[in-house]
This record gives C-alpha cells, structure tokens and sequence, in this order.
C-alpha cells in the first residue's frame, strides 16, 4: 500500500494536461481580449466610410436607359468666331 502511494505521488503524467489547460485558457482570454479592442476600432473605421459613401448618393432610373421609348428635340442658335489647326485621317 505505501509503495502504491508512493508510484501516485511521483507519477507526472498529468501535470502536462494542467500546463496545456491553464495555457490554453490564457490563450483564449487574450484572443478575446484583442477582439475587443479591435472590434471598436473597426466599429470607428466602418462608421466613417458609411458617412462618407451616404454623401454622394447617385439615383439610377432603368427608364433612363430604354432607347427604345425615349425621344427628344432641341434648338440652338449662336455665334462665334475661332481658330484653329489639325490633322486627321478618315476611313
């Protein structure tokens, strides 16, 4: 019986599962840790390209794009004077 107690208190095959398990909880409490920090940041970051993209709204209508039923006219008249030089080629 003392020999039996004497192999439990020298036996170290379970003092590496407590290393691993205090070493993994720290492990995870400073990955939480971090993305606590980080998330506000990000918060910060993402809520200024929002406000910077809700200013220059751009409204799109498919109608604009339906050749098929748009016409259109027009006038114009003026007068002007200029001058100029090029060359060009044509085919």
């Amino acid at each position: 019986m003392l020999n039996a107690i004497k192999t439990f208190k020298n036996d170290e095959a379970g003092a590496v599962t407590v290393d691993w398990v205090v070493l993994t909880a720290a492990l995870v409490g400073l990955g939480l840790a971090v993305m606590g920090v980080v998330s506000t940041g990000i918060g910060k970051v993402t809520g200024g390209i929002e406000t910077e993209l809700g200013k220059n709204q751009l409204e799109v209508s498919a109608d604009a794009f339906d050749a098929g039923k748009k016409t259109g006219s027009g006038t114009g008249t003026g007068t002007g004077t200029g001058t100029g030089t090029g060359t060009g080629t044509g085919g």
